[in-house]
């Protein structure tokens, strides 16, 4: 059972950072208005920030993992999420940065700390399911708050309030991770056997870990650009912000269709690489049609096939030859940063684009372009998956999908 509440403070930490960081976005124009700032690149920086934030976060996660330990490592994430609250306080707007900053560090130690975790409390059947469902924590807060910003902030009154209320939430997580959380192993793998230092040096030499970022960086930005970039462009069939509802809603089912395919089929590559094809096709639908319907379905079927292949995505490094707790922290620490650090240049390009035509629009075409990398790099992944042969003696065995 121990495994199961880790699993739920995991995912419930990162869905309220992802409820805090999207709600911030949705209440930017009103920051920008009290604070004086105006432009769309500059309204990008409240994201931004969380990004940059990221890229630093994520690299030094692994650094803070192997010098603390997996609790004190996880409690430091929960104390700089549940600090994104001081933003409550900002005087200016720069402050409000500084307080997305510290909200980003959090959840860039978090999203690196899923993986160790699970590949060490849950076996190689369990783990695509626990996968996917980690994989949807941040849709989950996404759409949270979606829906509930504007509730909120007429019941609390402003976007003050807003933010500190995620602050005290995440800092009640924090007491419920210290009760039960412990330090795993780091360095041993499925044999249970101690294995070889790997670190920083061993990642940047190692191939796999530079094709996933540039597979999924294109994803994540067109993700972003949904929450932080939409909201803030006129033009659509309909208004964007239910555009962007309706594909983070149809998302969830995507991944518990992500789940099943990958618990059910042996390869993984064919369902990033066709994943990422259709998402690129139907968001690029979803933002070009002038007819709602057409639009609302566009956009629940780009969201459905965007969280598709995360489950396959986060599995693949999992089951590569001799993994450790310890290793795969670096892959994912490497992941997540050179992803958001491709990403941050992408999301300030979009504002530039947009604010140097004139044209809003643009920045939602360029994020759709850039959502085809999952397809472009899944040629330069490995496969992992595994099928079930026959030897010569007639005795079933596992093989390289």
């Amino acid at each position: 059972m121990k495994k199961y509440l880790i699993e739920i403070l995991m995912f419930v930490s990162y869905a309220l950072f992802a409820a805090s960081w999207v709600s911030g976005a949705i209440v930017t124009p009103e920051i920008q208005a009290e604070f004086g700032e105006a432009g769309l690149a500059n309204a990008t920086w409240g994201s931004n920030a969380i990004t940059i934030a990221k890229i630093i976060g994520n690299l030094a996660a692994a650094a803070i993992l192997m010098k603390l330990g997996t609790r004190i490592a996880f409690s430091i994430a929960l104390i700089l999420i549940a600090a994104g609250g001081v933003g409550a306080f900002a005087g200016s707007y720069d402050t409000w940065v500084i307080s997305r900053l510290l909200l980003g560090l959090g959840g860039a130690l978090v999203i690196v700390y899923f993986s160790p975790l699970v590949l060490h409390y849950f076996s190689p059947e369990e783990r695509p399911t626990i996968n996917g469902i980690n994989a949807a924590a941040f849709n989950t807060g996404n759409l949270l708050a979606l829906t509930s910003t504007g509730v909120l902030l007429t019941v609390l009154g402003s976007w003050q309030n807003l933010m500190l209320t995620y602050g005290i939430a995440t800092a009640a997580l924090l007491v419920l991770w210290w009760l039960a959380s412990e330090n795993i192993p780091l360095s041993r793998n499925a044999d249970n056997k101690e294995t070889e230092h790997y670190g920083y040096k061993d990642g940047l030499k190692d191939p796999v870990n530079w094709w996933l970022p540039l597979a999924y960086c294109g994803v994540l930005f067109c993700y972003i650009a949904i929450f932080a970039l939409f909201p803030l462009i006129d033009g659509f069939a309909v208004k964007s912000t239910h555009l962007s509802a309706v594909m983070i809603a149809a998302g969830m089912f995507g991944t518990v269709a992500g789940i099943i395919a990958t618990k059910k089929l042996a390869r993984r590559i064919p369902v990033l690489r066709y994943s990422g094809l259709a998402l690129t096709l139907f968001a690029a639908a979803m933002v070009l049609v002038r007819e709602p319907v057409l639009a609302y379905s566009a956009a629940a079927l780009a969201g459905f096939f965007m969280f598709l292949p995360m489950t396959a995505l986060v599995t693949l490094p999992q089951e590569l030859p001799g993994m450790t707790p310890a290793r795969i922290t670096v892959i994912f620490a490497m992941f997540w940063s050179v992803s958001y650090l491709i990403e941050t240049g992408l999301m300030y390009g979009a504002g530039l684009l947009a604010d140097s035509t004139g044209q809003p629009a643009m920045a939602a075409y360029f994020a759709v372009i850039c959502s085809a990398s999952l397809f472009v790099f899944s040629f330069a992944l490995p496969e992992t998956g595994k099928v079930v042969t026959k030897n010569e003696d007639g005795e079933m065995e596992n093989a390289t999908a």
